[in-house]
């Protein structure tokens, strides 16, 4: 049996490689039990000469990693199905997604504009705020680690291979370096215990990385790289100046003075829905950050650190010491994760495209879909050929067959909010939904408001159109309670999420 065509677990057969990094290999695979295609991530306990080249040493922390993600029940962090072991080697099965890193997208198809940047950011914010809420931080976000799904535009989070609970280090015991330095937050490096505010930092930069095709703390050495991060001037990317205020909160050094999760949300709603960001209130008192204005000409802003001799100490000490640590794998100094390459056309990723001011144009859906301006005040996309029905509470839109099926239901809102609501329904669902079954519910955020998501099957209003699978999220936006669902036959349930996915990204309020 070949490589490229080997079974794992007498189950998953093994492809072809989607990539490599520090932390192990991605396979394509089938799941020959189950008759699916899924992502197998077989990791790296050493390198070529015997040296640890990442945590997984044992079977222990692939199995910590599966279980912190398996946790996640969010629609922009990747689904872990399964965790195996052969031949002594521990392999993660997960979610196959159709696309390419963010990474990819950069260096193939050029910079990311104003709006796309916004969207990513805040889809990333409601992974990161369902892993925080559980106590789970990421600690390696970067582009390289965002997927980007190619026929509906979703944003997944993924690689969460250093995760951690809370309170965890950046050095490892072998004195390994855990992340990769351009994108790992000043308390980190400084060796102060982290918390969900160092994985904000994070955002910040993928933000300039996204919007200009390089880290703003990139240098030729690790030792430049965390000088840059810990003490040198911060010179944001002029592509960067309509989010000004999100991105230079989220690169405040000071982690007490940064901008929360909440905050960051906020800002990017508001250029969503407006086309700018407010330029006051943010950063906080006595941050060292300035702002500048976000015109077409606005020059690259400067960050002014404060002037401390212990963080040097420390960034020096932390340099000495991964510099015995085996020679430059072992702190896992990468670039590639920047989005660092020329983008498409030639032109270098240090040049300087004009800067987006004006509002976003409206959203263009994906292959295969439409978008659908509704008359009750929304715009969602829906596959292409779908049609509109609506009673006096709901609207549908549905295939021709009526085999898949999105709903929106707007109503006001309740005091026990979207997770109270869709609790009722589940403990509701034997009687409203024939033969209802695996029920379950999910408290979650969509662009970063409080959100609910509820699943579960059934066996469909008749023997004819048998058993049924519904996806349904409640959000409150704006003094009204929202809902969306998409219901299928349990059959075509990877053609329905991506479906709901997909209207849940483009849903926008009409103005």
């Amino acid at each position: 049996m070949t490589q490229e065509t080997r079974l794992i677990a007498g189950r998953y057969r093994l492809l072809d490689r989607l990539g490599r990094g520090g932390m192990g290999t991605v396979w394509r695979a089938d799941d020959e039990l189950l008759g699916r295609r899924v992502a197998v991530k077989e990791l790296h306990p050493q390198d070529e000469g015997g040296r640890s080249a990442s945590p997984y040493t044992s079977t222990a922390a692939p199995l910590r990693e599966a279980r912190a993600v398996a946790r996640l029940k969010h629609p922009h962090v990747i689904v872990v199905h399964d965790v195996v072991v052969d031949d002594g080697l521990p392999y993660i099965v997960m979610e196959l997604v159709d696309g390419g890193s963010l990474a990819e997208r950069i260096a193939r198809h050029g910079l990311v504009d104003v709006a796309e940047a916004a969207r990513i950011g805040l889809a990333l914010l409601g992974a990161l705020r369902a892993a925080h809420g559980l106590g789970v931080l990421h600690r390696d976000l970067k582009p390289a680690n965002v997927l980007i799904e190619e026929s509906t535009g979703r944003v997944v989070l993924t690689d969460f291979g250093i995760a951690q609970f809370a309170g965890s280090t950046t050095i490892t015991d072998s004195g390994s370096f855990v992340g990769s330095p351009e994108y790992t937050a000043p308390e980190r490096m400084q060796g102060v215990t982290a918390g969900p505010e160092s994985d904000l930092w994070s955002l910040g930069v993928l933000l300039c990385a996204a919007l200009s095709g390089e880290s703003p703390f990139r240098r030729d050495s690790l030792g430049g790289v965390l000088h840059a991060v810990v003490e040198d001037e911060i010179r944001t990317p002029a592509q960067a100046a309509p989010l000004l205020p999100v991105v230079l909160g989220l690169l405040e050094r000071d982690p007490e003075r940064r901008l929360s999760a909440a905050e960051a949300e906020e800002l990017l709603r508001t250029y969503v829905r407006t086309g700018a960001v407010p330029t006051s209130g943010v950063p906080r008192s006595g941050s060292t950050a300035r702002y500048t204005p976000t015109r077409p000409d606005a020059p690259r802003a400067p960050v002014k650190a404060a002037r401390r001799r212990t963080p040097l100490v420390v960034a020096a000490a932390l340099v000495a010491a991964l510099a015995g640590v085996g020679g430059a794998t072992a702190f896992l100094l990468d670039h590639g994760g920047g989005g660092g390459q020329a983008p498409a056309g030639g032109a270098p990723a240090s040049s300087t495209p004009p800067v987006r001011t004006t509002p976003p144009v409206k959203p263009v859906a994906p292959k295969g879909y439409l978008m659908a301006s509704d008359p009750r005040g929304f715009s969602l996309a829906v596959p292409e050929g779908f049609a509109r029905s609506a009673d006096d509470k709901r609207v549908y839109y549905m295939a021709r067959d009526k085999g898949i099926r999105v709903g929106v239901r707007i109503q006001q809102p309740v005091s026990e909010g979207p997770l109270g609501v869709m609790r009722r329904s589940h403990a509701d669902g034997p009687s409203t939904n024939p033969g209802y079954r695996e029920g379950k519910v999910t408290a979650t955020t969509h662009n970063g408001l409080t959100a609910a998501l509820w699943e579960f099957t059934w066996n469909g209003f008749s023997k004819a159109e048998g058993p049924r699978h519904t996806f349904h999220l409640s959000w409150d936006e704006e003094g009204k309670m929202y809902d969306l669902w998409v219901s299928s036959p349990v059959g075509r349930l990877d053609e329905a999420r991506r479906d709901f996915d997909t209207a849940l990204d483009f849903f926008t309020l009409q103005k």
